[in-house]
């Protein structure tokens, strides 16, 4: 299932919470080879998850993660807007219709479904919270990540070539696009509402 949950409630949920730095440790140190933090519990976490992000996450259901996002609001700190202005000519991406979405991570135990779950759900925080769309920074694997499960997105600015490329990109979500990544994630798209809905209540539902 997904949860919707924000680092404050996480402290509720110390199962999820622990896997989920710890996969992040596993996907970002161990298996991609990034300069990112991994403490002496083994979590990796930076700055953006002190700043009470909202996470999205695939539950196992033993109650640990499967995989997981992290979204912010664009007019907070973002990692885009803090390091990666090279790759929009200087251009600062903030609005408050657009949120960035990082730290995409898919754990040892995801299925093929996993990811176009993550993609379907961030389609319901776009639609639930009235934003026209996310901004993100992506490596040249995600590329064919997003293009299997329909949700590619629009590159504002790129660098590099090959494998070593990096790239920012927007993310829209309208009713082909969820259709699309419905049928990959195997799950209707009424479902992934019912679990917005129990995260946040029937609030929200404005028009983008």
């Amino acid at each position: 299932m997904i949860r919707f949950v924000y680092a404050d409630q996480l402290t509720e949920l110390p199962k999820l919470r622990e896997t989920m730095h710890m996969d992040r440790a596993w996907q970002f140190k161990t298996r991609l080879k990034w300069d990112v933090a991994v403490d002496k519990d083994g979590w990796e976490s930076d700055a953006y998850d002190a700043l009470n992000p909202l996470y999205v996450i695939w539950q196992l259901p033993d109650g640990a993660h499967g995989g997981s996002m992290r979204l912010l609001p664009t007019t907070s700190n973002t990692m885009v807007n803090d390091h990666f202005l090279h790759l929009t000519d200087g251009v600062r991406i903030e609005s408050p219709k657009i949120w960035e979405c990082t730290r995409f991570c898919l754990g040892p135990r995801a299925t093929p479904q996993t990811a176009a779950a993550l993609m379907l759900a961030g389609g319901e925080v776009l639609q639930g919270f009235g934003l026209t769309s996310f901004v993100g920074v992506f490596d040249a694997r995600m590329v064919r990540i997003y293009k299997r499960i329909g949700a590619s997105p629009e590159v504002l600015g790129s660098q590099g070539k090959g494998r070593d490329a990096i790239s920012v990109g927007l993310w829209g979500f309208d009713a082909a696009a969820q259709a699309r990544v419905a049928r990959q994630a195997g799950l209707g798209p009424q479902i992934v509402r019912h679990w917005f809905n129990r995260a946040f209540g029937h609030v929200m539902r404005q028009a983008a």
